[in-house]
């Protein structure tokens, strides 16, 4: 392995334009910076630098390595930055975008728990249905849900939770109609469904990875899943939402589960974190904390959803 202070050591004598400038820069004797340069070179089995001109300069060699251990330096600055910031104490302001729902139905308990146990943090929550670009417009994080995998960019990805949608209807609608006994019998019903182009379409996977594609014809349509959700409360008919943001509803009788065997989306919530150096240490607990916490919120059990909600976490969660 080699001595990353001998590469650093070369690396300044090559930025500094020779072995002179480097020892004033760095307040190290001439022969010290040459003869650890003479220790790399012998590592590597190669000679980096060009001592027979009279002008500083590289070999071919040294100046491919050159490229390798600038990167290589990053690396560790990096790496070592990483490491000092999970011992300090997290402060600053966070600025974060979501989706509204997220935020209502998610976020709502958590934020201030987080709040109360970082004095030092401040948020700024922008909640829209709109994918911004993060990095221009200047956010630290995202919080998106989404079915299918987020499109590759430069931004960091993790997983949070997952978030998967069934099936429910109001009790007087149920009443009204019947209950579908399978996927099939959907089209025979009345539908509500998120807004969306080209057919209204539900796909559902059951059983064993059985997958049933229902038409629709939804005689409502909305962007907004809590208008959705009242729809269906209102006994207009049968609608797919995640199983999280229906769970009040369920307690207290308003709507009810159908075909509950039946996922309508296998649905995740991700974090979106632009790469830079530096990232706060508040950000990053943010995000752990988010980790943590949110799939304890969106876990949804068919055969426990008329059970009460859970409590929010403590202001001692960790």
């Amino acid at each position: 392995m080699l001595d990353l202070k001998d590469v650093f050591y070369f690396v300044q004598v090559v930025d500094r334009g020779g072995f002179t400038s480097a020892s004033k820069s760095l307040g190290l004797p001439k022969s010290t910076l040459s003869h650890r340069v003479r220790e790399l070179e012998g590592a590597l089995g190669v000679t980096l630098l060009n001592r027979t001109s009279r002008r500083f300069g590289m070999t071919e060699v040294g100046t491919q390595f050159y490229h390798y251990a600038q990167t290589l330096l990053q690396t560790a600055e990096v790496a070592e930055e990483a490491v000092r910031q999970r011992a300090t104490e997290p402060s600053g302001v966070i600025r974060m975008t979501t989706a509204v729902e997220i935020a209502q139905f998610a976020l709502k308990d958590l934020i201030p728990v987080f709040l109360k146990q970082h004095p030092k943090v401040q948020i700024v929550e922008i909640t829209t249905d709109t994918l911004v670009d993060i990095v221009a417009e200047g956010f630290d994080l995202a919080l998106r849900g989404h079915t299918t995998p987020l499109q590759n960019s430069s931004l960091v990805q993790r997983s949070i939770a997952r978030a998967p949608w069934y099936l429910f209807a109001g009790p007087g609608y149920l009443d009204a109609k019947g209950a579908p006994a399978t996927p099939e019998e959907l089209a025979q019903h009345d539908t509500l469904s998120i807004a969306r182009s080209g057919a209204s379409n539900l796909i559902l996977t059951g059983p064993n990875a059985r997958r049933c594609i229902v038409q629709t014809t939804p005689r409502f349509q909305s962007n907004n899943m809590v208008a959705l959700k009242e729809s269906a409360c209102a006994d207009l008919g049968i609608v797919a939402l995640p199983g999280y943001i229906c769970r009040d509803e369920i307690a207290t009788g308003r709507l009810k589960q159908i075909l509950p065997r039946w996922i309508a989306a296998d649905a995740r919530i991700s974090a979106l974190i632009p790469y830079k150096r530096g990232l706060l240490p508040a950000v990053r607990s943010l995000v752990d904390f988010l980790a943590r916490e949110i799939p304890r919120i969106t876990a949804f059990d068919p055969a426990r959803a008329e059970e009460p909600p859970t409590k929010p976490p403590s202001k001692r969660a960790r």
